[in-house]
């Protein structure tokens, strides 16, 4: 079996990285990073130094930082190291997550007609899941991933667990990446990688 050490921005990226490892197959030595995508950033040579001699995944988001995701790996690490996988979500994480449309409408209970054909087009791929979520047909889906009235946040208080529970129990990346252009890829990349 396969192994890699994984660097991801945060707890919601880790989860969906050991769910498309263990769909795949693929060990996880160890978790790195998820402390935002600055810290990533800043840590991303050290991780390509290591990457000259272990597999390594690194994960962050494109948010709007570049017009693409080639443009930004180009500037970010213009020369990988030979077992280093980084790839970059479009243009966050979420929008994978709402690319499994059937698991996502029925998970959190909200029609799939709400649920976006094309998340890759999305610019704030979060905002747009939690105002999916509104619509949820479960009073406790939606407290958990709508931040109250005048709180400030973005999401509420249970949206860490509640995505969580979704990516390990339901979230399908195969089914995700048929509406993922950025996910298919990635999933194409970690098929590749072998132990050194």
């Amino acid at each position: 079996m396969p192994s890699v050490y994984v660097a991801t921005e945060g707890l919601t990226d880790t989860a969906v990285v050991r769910r498309i490892c263990s769909e795949l197959q693929i060990h996880i030595l160890a978790v790195y990073g998820e402390q935002g995508k600055d810290q990533l950033s800043q840590s991303l040579h050290g991780y390509n130094q290591s990457a000259r001699r272990w597999p390594w995944l690194v994960l962050r988001d494109l948010n709007s930082d570049a017009g693409c995701a080639p443009l930004l790996r180009q500037e970010l690490l213009p020369d990988p190291a030979p077992h280093m996988v980084f790839r970059l979500a479009v243009r966050e994480m979420e929008s994978w997550l709402l690319a499994d449309r059937g698991a996502f409408s029925q998970f959190f209970s909200v029609h799939i007609r709400h649920v976006p054909e094309d998340p890759e087009s999305i610019l704030h791929p979060k905002r747009r899941l939690v105002d999916v979520v509104r619509r949820s047909r479960s009073r406790h889906v939606r407290e958990d991933i709508v931040p109250p009235t005048g709180s400030g946040r973005s999401v509420g208080p249970g949206y860490l667990g509640r995505i969580t529970d979704f990516v390990q129990t339901a979230w399908s990346p195969e089914a995700a990446s048929l509406r993922s252009d950025s996910l298919r890829r990635c999933l194409e990349r970690l098929r590749l990688v072998e132990d050194p």
